[in-house]
């Protein structure tokens, strides 16, 4: 059962066989065929979801930049978590971590050197 599970490159999967007896008796080898097709047979009908590592931003900007930033954090596919209002505005969002990079810059040039970020130990 392990051996299929990891020949499939999965992460973070349990398996388990609940057996019923029936009266016929499989023997070792017939045992390891039945538990593995089983688990081949839940792998073939399950849904496999990729896991993400995603790049938490925190940033601040004047209240003119607010409708700018939420269209470049919705272009990018990016999700808003939270914004705050005070002086200023504070956008708390999270991406895929290959897309981080290219936001910063692009807001950055957007911005020109009006939004600040913050980095996630100075909250």
């Amino acid at each position: 059962m392990l051996d299929v599970l990891r020949h499939q490159d999965l992460e973070g999967v349990l398996a388990t066989v609940v057996r019923y007896f029936g009266g016929v008796k499989l023997g070792a080898g017939g045992l390891v065929r039945a538990y593995t097709d089983s688990v081949a047979q839940a792998l073939l009908k399950s849904e496999k979801i990729a896991i993400i590592k995603l790049h938490y931003l925190t940033c601040t900007a004047p209240y003119a930049m607010e409708g700018m930033i939420r269209r470049e954090i919705e272009l990018a596919g990016a999700t808003l978590d939270n914004v705050a209002h005070s002086d200023h505005v504070q956008f708390e969002f999270s991406l895929p971590d290959s897309a981080a990079a290219q936001l910063i810059s692009r807001l950055n040039e957007a911005g020109h050197g009006r939004i600040q970020w913050i980095a996630p130990d100075d909250e």
